[in-house]
């Protein structure tokens, strides 16, 4: 007697069943805190000019001593590669550079947790402003958060990307939206006053972070009990984190000593 073999008609096809699988619904709080104490910030902002006055040029008094001057930087400051991030040049400045935090923020917390995506929010500050340091010349000034927005649309395209066979065609529609959002911005950045080397820097720093240490979803259990659980190992998160201060570390030196 002839065994169908595993292609033999005689055998039924194997039949797939799409399966719903809740995704993770954590109150995104660092957003919102990162939210609130930036638009505290810019609130203190106006609150010195009212009270002294522009410090020079229309650049208030915390600008003076927070925002990206990469002179000040070459001086020492270090802290200037990260402080840009609170600070804002205008109403419009903050409302857009907010607003797209809370549209992306509140997702991506919610898939990475609050520490990974602190880690994020701040690694995309500091990749931006180094790059901008790097590429703007020695009068070269910057303050906002869109360098750390960025850091976050890197992020939402690796994301998607790693999870694509969960997400099915809304990764692939994901993906897009987010690539048409990147190519937009970047020819609005060629305007002048737009720092548009934060902006690269800080996508870079969110796509390189996010390859890295970003979460990769599973779904186990048996249905109907099924739910997600992350296979990223906490070495893989170390190890994103080392490769994003490392190299841009190197490249703050490179640009203060010896560019």
């Amino acid at each position: 007697m002839i065994e169908p073999s595993p292609l033999s008609p005689l055998e039924p096809a194997p039949t797939t069943q799409a399966v719903r699988v809740a995704l993770p619904s954590l109150a995104p709080r660092v957003t919102y805190a990162i939210i609130g104490f930036t638009v505290f910030v810019y609130l203190f902002q106006m609150a010195s000019v009212f009270i002294w006055g522009y410090a020079v040029y229309e650049i208030d008094w915390l600008e003076i001593y927070g925002a990206r001057f990469n002179a000040a930087i070459r001086a020492g400051e270090l802290w200037r590669f990260i402080t840009p991030v609170f600070l804002h040049g205008s109403v419009a400045h903050i409302f857009f550079n907010m607003y797209a935090l809370l549209s992306i923020g509140t997702f991506l917390e919610r898939q990475l947790g609050h520490g990974r995506f602190a880690l994020l929010y701040f690694l995309g500050a500091f990749t931006g402003n180094v790059f901008s340091f790097l590429f703007t010349g020695e009068n070269g000034f910057s303050v906002g958060a869109s360098t750390a927005v960025f850091g976050l649309i890197g992020a939402e395209m690796i994301f998607f990307y790693q999870n694509r066979e969960l997400f099915g065609a809304q990764a692939k529609q994901a993906i897009g939206n987010v690539v048409f959002i990147i190519v937009i911005n970047l020819f609005i950045g060629l305007s002048p006053g737009i720092d548009n080397w934060g902006h690269i820097g800080g996508l870079l720093g969110g796509i390189i972070f996010t390859w890295f240490a970003g979460v990769r979803w599973a779904v186990a259990g048996i249905p109907p009990e099924l739910k997600l659980i992350d296979q990223r190992e906490a070495r893989e998160i170390i190890t994103g984190l080392g490769v994003v201060v490392l190299v841009f570390s190197a490249l703050a030196a490179w640009g203060m000593f010896y560019k």
